[in-house]
């Protein structure tokens, strides 16, 4: 696993555009340092590679699909009605990539 330090979180922040202070990169890194502590406790339980990894605590079971009703769509005008600004019948939004 790749260690984790404040030049890699920088790397990261700058990549999905975040701005932090340096006392939210000593936070971050804190809690970093805790969660790879809680995972390296977690790999020294015995037996654990026999479990399948749990993505959701229930057992969920749908065995039926709902009926398909069919209804007519909103208009263009009905649909672009509460957008803040519109272009060629297309929500207009601001750039967010560099």
């Amino acid at each position: 696993m790749k260690e984790i330090n404040i030049d890699v979180l920088k790397d990261a922040a700058s990549r999905l555009m975040f701005d932090m202070t340096e006392d939210q990169y000593h936070t971050l890194l804190n809690e970093f340092d805790v969660l790879t502590k809680q995972m390296a406790t977690i790999s020294k339980i015995e037996g654990l590679e026999k479990y399948e990894p749990m993505t959701f605590p229930f057992d969920c079971t749908v065995t039926f699909l709902r009926e398909d009703v069919p209804v007519t769509p909103l208009s263009v005008e009905e649909a672009l009605s509460n957008a803040g600004s519109v272009l060629n019948n297309e929500i207009k939004l601001p750039k967010v990539v560099g």
